[in-house]
């Protein structure tokens, strides 16, 4: 028997591990719903831009699961990925130049973001997370993209 068995997951850690396949449904309802234009997606795409700036500045000084970091953007602030993930999606709003897009994203980065800073602060210690930024990166690439396809004629 195992003497560093994992813990049974709480209901925090399970509603957070919903955060990814919730951001696709809502990624396609965003998609479907965006009307965007040369020039808001330009914008969008600056701030986004700036948002994806954040998230690969704080991966650059964290060893997820290992130890607490201080340096870079943790000099400022506990969460850095998510206030890069919260620029990004204003920048995704932005391009996409919806108000129900707006009021999506908005929706679902409240509710994701909270319960995931909530499940990682109660797991800080006990959780061994694998940094795989690039996943943040494709996703980025491929929404704006997307949103600049919808802009030709």
């Amino acid at each position: 028997m195992p003497t560093t068995a994992e813990p049974e997951p709480s209901s925090l850690i399970r509603a957070a591990r919903w955060r990814v396949p919730l951001g696709f449904a809502c990624a396609a309802a965003a998609f479907w719903l965006a009307a965007p234009t040369r020039a808001s997606w330009m914008a969008g795409l600056l701030v986004a831009f700036a948002g994806e700036a954040v998230r690969l500045w704080a991966a650059g000084h964290i060893d997820k699961g290992r130890e607490i970091t201080r340096s870079g953007p943790y000099r400022f602030t506990r969460h850095p990925l998510y206030v890069g993930s919260a620029i990004l999606g204003v920048g995704f709003a932005v391009a996409a130049w919806s108000v129900p897009v707006a009021l999506l994203a908005a929706a679902y980065l409240a509710v994701t973001l909270t319960i995931a800073i909530r499940a990682e602060e109660a797991t800080l210690d006990a959780r061994v997370v694998a940094n795989r930024e690039y996943r943040a990166l494709a996703g980025f690439a491929l929404a704006f993209a997307f949103l600049y396809w919808k802009t030709l004629p």
